[in-house]
């Protein structure tokens, strides 16, 4: 029987617009790979790098990486300095719900549709297009425009109260936005969730601030527990640290607004790390793409990719829409990864793996063949799923003979790729484009945890670093008070290591971080990937040793990997 065909376009949220037709070929996260002050892309291993996007009609697969991609758009939109309009190829959540808070709380739509493969081909040809309610219209091209899909819901006599006010008007705002993101995912339901995890807390742009005020003011408060992600300042110390009040203000304020609101101060992109880290089978609300990741590959946790704002307000009610991953059927691979295994592989390999899968499967769960006689580590894997989360718009992975549903295997329509010695060559390249010269050694991009705090103190061995080259670590309040217990923090303190609480290198500014600073070692993929463009500095990546020896000597020689060099 002959699948029924999809329509050539369809509205996902409507709305008119008209502009140039800015075409990538290739996913990109807008937190990390756009600048919401001037609507640039910033990501440097971007098509689109350098180019603005206000105005333009952008086209693009889905979107990829961060979480907080929905709150720069929503800064973009507040500010007259997005885009036209989206159009994606393939299903979209992130950007998608940042438009969406946009129409829903501030009067502001922004058009998102759905083209089919051959219709979004030919309008990426285009110069020009125009979009209406019925029309996609660009260069001789006219496809019918299919109204938003509606789904009838089946919802509990609760969710009904919520969406009539019973609990609030906060609960019944965000009920609203479950059930639009729920229509649009064509989920059936909603379902219960134990616990949230907030990834919008990171001050990306004003309009995080301009939501979280808002909810909280309306007297949101959470119904399940709630962790909160890194935030932007040391909370309790970056007056002290010199970080300008016009930043750490509203960003402290920001972490206040969702305290306010009944999160529990976490403040870690690493809440598998926590006692309250879920349990196999459990379905659970986080946002924070390498936490999202790693709770559904290595836990067995069930969690969509929640783009920020969705995650409080499933947070708020308790109830997530019953789609994606949540679905024992959505949780199969359909791409079949084999990767060459070298020989006496170390630390780096583990993220360089999981860049690579990233970019083999952009757009669905793979599972990856040959990695299980290397034994990974939790933290091998740790790394692979925050490097897989900054390419790949997947909300999970699977690694044969090593992660728990690995076993489910792949579906029958699954197709095959390979990551080869020459592509981890190639990749290795492009991380490390950089001097030799170091003045910057970050660890912690996710925070650290106790196992890294204690290999890095035992590396360096009770050595000053290098009086050039800063060393700092960044790790949740939890891991800090273990190091500090056992004498680990005492040990790399002595070594001239800093460890930051609160903040992530994705959200580290300047003083803190150090302005002389031109080149950048670190031993994590996600930072190796976003750091140029967040910083503006070269960003080498190598393994742990490689970071030791450029905090103890200011300087790596550019080289290989010694198990690809073999």
């Amino acid at each position: 029987m002959t699948a029924p065909r999809l329509p050539d376009a369809r509205s996902i949220l409507s709305g008119r617009a008209a502009g140039p037709v800015i075409a990538a070929t290739e996913a990109l996260s807008f937190w990390g790979g756009v600048d919401p002050a001037t609507g640039r892309v910033i990501d440097i291993h971007h098509p689109l790098h350098g180019r603005c996007l206000t105005g333009g009609i952008l086209m693009m697969p889905s979107s990829r990486g961060s979480c907080t991609g929905s709150g720069v758009l929503l800064d973009l939109i507040l500010t007259g300095r997005a885009p036209a309009a989206l159009i994606f190829r393939e299903a979209e959540d992130v950007l998608t719900l940042g438009a969406l808070i946009a129409a829903e709380m501030f009067g502001k739509p922004l058009p998102v549709l759905r083209l089919s493969p051959e219709a979004f081909d030919a309008l990426a040809k285009a110069g020009t297009a125009r979009i209406d309610e019925t029309v996609v219209a660009a260069d001789g091209l006219a496809f019918p425009v299919t109204p938003p899909a509606t789904a009838a819901l089946d919802l509990t006599d609760a969710d009904r109260a919520m969406l009539d006010g019973a609990e609030g008007v906060a609960a019944a705002q965000a009920m609203r936005i479950i059930c639009a993101m729920a229509a649009q995912q064509g989920a059936s339901g909603l379902v219960d969730v134990t616990q949230g995890h907030i990834d919008g807390c990171i001050y990306a742009s004003p309009a995080n601030l301009t939501f979280a005020e808002t909810m909280a003011d309306m007297g949101a408060r959470v119904r399940v527990p709630t962790t909160m992600n890194a935030i932007s300042v040391d909370r309790a110390n970056w007056q002290a640290q010199g970080i300008p009040a016009d930043f750490g203000d509203p960003a402290a304020r920001l972490a206040d607004a969702y305290v306010r609101m009944g999160c529990r101060p976490t403040f870690t992109c690493s809440p598998y790390l926590l006692d309250s880290a879920p349990k196999a089978g459990e379905a659970i609300a986080w946002a924070e793409s390498n936490a999202v990741v790693f709770a559904n590959t290595v836990l067995g946790a069930r969690t969509a990719k929640h783009p920020d704002f969705l995650d409080l307000c499933i947070a708020l009610t308790g109830r997530a829409p019953f789609s994606g991953v949540y679905l024992d059927e959505n949780r199969r691979a359909r791409r079949i990864v084999d990767v060459e295994l070298p020989p006496e592989t170390d630390d780096a390999f583990w993220p360089l793996i999981g860049y690579l899968a990233g970019r083999a499967a952009p757009d669905r769960i793979p599972l990856l063949r040959g990695l299980a006689e290397a034994k990974p580590s939790r933290d091998d894997l740790k790394a692979l799923c925050a490097a897989f989360g900054t390419t790949s718009a997947a909300p999970m992975l699977h690694i044969e003979g090593v992660t728990p549903e690995a076993g489910l295997g792949a579906a029958g329509d699954a197709d095959r790729a390979a990551i080869t010695r020459d592509d981890m060559a190639e990749a290795w390249a492009l991380l490390n484009d950089g001097p030799e010269e170091v003045e910057l050694v970050a660890i912690g991009s996710p925070h650290a945890s106790l196992e890294e705090c204690r290999a890095l103190a035992g590396a360096l061995g009770g050595q000053k670093r290098h009086p050039q080259t800063a060393v700092i670590v960044t790790a949740g309040h939890d891991v800090i008070s273990a190091a500090r217990a056992e004498g680990t923090l005492d040990r790399l303190q002595t070594s001239g290591v800093q460890v930051l609480p609160d903040l992530c290198w994705c959200s580290i500014t300047e003083p803190l971080f150090p302005t002389r600073t031109r080149a950048v070692m670190t031993n994590s993929g996600k930072y190796a990937h976003y750091g140029p463009g967040l910083s503006g500095r070269a960003v080498r990546f190598g393994n742990l040793a490689d970071c030791v020896e450029a905090a103890l000597t200011g300087r790596v020689p550019v080289r290989p990997a010694a198990w690809l060099a073999a």
